[in-house]
């Protein structure tokens, strides 16, 4: 089996995203309590445009990691969403 970070690093060499997500996810049933790869599971739905998935897992690893990274990711996430652009809806 894979390391994180070598499946990490595939992932940024163009890996496709069905392809990394379905190794995270293997690798995250291998390694239930692993912060760090749920992070990177997030980040891969994100990138794939699914955001209930992408949260799901950014407060699964802060539930194992208060201080994980995915805190910062959750607050980017929140900030995206939050985003209100008043000219956009009164051109």
């Amino acid at each position: 089996m894979q390391t994180l970070d070598q499946i990490k690093e595939e992932i940024r060499r163009g890996l496709k995203p069905e392809e990394g997500l379905e190794k995270l996810t293997s690798y995250i049933e291998s390694h239930p309590g692993d912060d760090e790869a749920l992070t990177a599971r997030g980040m891969q739905y994100w990138s794939m445009g699914n955001r209930a998935a992408a949260i799901n897992d950014y407060l699964a690893a802060i539930e194992i990691n208060p201080d994980s990274k995915a805190k910062m990711a959750l607050k980017a996430t929140n900030d995206i969403l939050d985003f209100y652009n008043k000219d956009l809806f009164n051109p």
